[in-house]
């Protein structure tokens, strides 16, 4: 009773904190457990975190660090059991479900490693697909820049299957810019490609955020992707262990052999 009671007094805390106009996600002493078999397993333990609007964001940690529940969490995909997510200064974690669900087809947008497109839609169906779920039409001018951009322009009436794996990953991505979100959040968008395709994904990513102003949040486990980024979060058991700004693959992949074999 005593510790649910200071959770709801650190919550309400955190939403009278005055509003970030400038961080385009702000995570405030947040928490998520879950419960199984042996009792409550805390996967985030008091995350503090702030993505500055037009930054790109890598996060990366051992298997099991909470790299997954902080980009659920942070998207608005899971509520957090206690602390604050802001996106766009919006209490994502005061919304109701279906409120959330809204919020999250119009200001946030999403790439995975596995594409998640429609099989039997067009390129072109697929990126528009969820603003016409929205009932909003496309702004075709802004779809053609950005499929020019990242060089699908001839291929948008192909299906997935027509498309190589790189190509599928960049019509995620204009779908993800479609709706201008807040904020894109990528779950492993390498983590099919090979090398030369994924050289390209991280740089459409890095550009869209440079020259487009997009805030990005990546997961990887991937020190060269990260090291895209303008800073990386280095997670381990459920906390932030630290921030690198501009960080070199070898500075990302000796932190998180030294995380490692503390674990061990």
């Amino acid at each position: 009773m005593i510790r649910r009671r200071a959770a709801r007094a650190a919550a309400e805390a955190a939403r009278a904190l005055p509003a970030d106009p400038d961080a385009a996600v702000l995570l405030h002493d947040v928490h998520r457990g879950y419960t199984d078999g042996d009792g409550v397993v805390s996967a985030l333990a008091g995350v503090s975190l702030r993505v500055p609007t037009g930054a790109f964001l890598a996060v990366m940690g051992p298997s099991g660090s909470g790299k997954s529940t902080l980009l659920n969490c942070a998207s608005g995909m899971d509520v957090p059991t206690s602390g604050t997510v802001r996106i766009g200064g919006a209490d994502v974690g005061a919304l109701a479900e279906p409120e959330r669900t809204l919020f999250r087809r119009d200001r946030v947008g999403f790439v995975f490693q596995a594409y998640n497109l429609l099989p039997a839609l067009t390129a072109e169906e697929n990126i528009t697909l969820p603003l016409r779920l929205a009932g909003r039409a496309p702004d075709r001018e802004w779809l053609g820049s950005l499929v020019e951009r990242v060089g699908i322009a001839d291929r948008l009436r192909h299906r997935p299957a027509e498309l190589s794996g790189g190509q599928q990953q960049r019509v995620a991505i204009v779908r993800a810019l479609a709706a201008r979100p807040a904020v894109v959040f990528a779950d492993e968008p390498t983590g099919a490609l090979d090398a030369a395709g994924a050289a390209r994904i991280l740089g459409l990513l890095r550009e869209v955020v440079d020259e487009l102003g997009q805030t990005v949040v990546m997961v990887t486990h991937d020190p060269k992707a990260a090291a895209r980024a303008h800073a990386t979060a280095v997670m381990a058991d459920g906390r932030i262990d630290g921030v690198l700004h501009s960080p070199a693959p070898a500075d990302l992949a000796a932190h998180l052999a030294s995380l490692e074999q503390a674990r061990a």
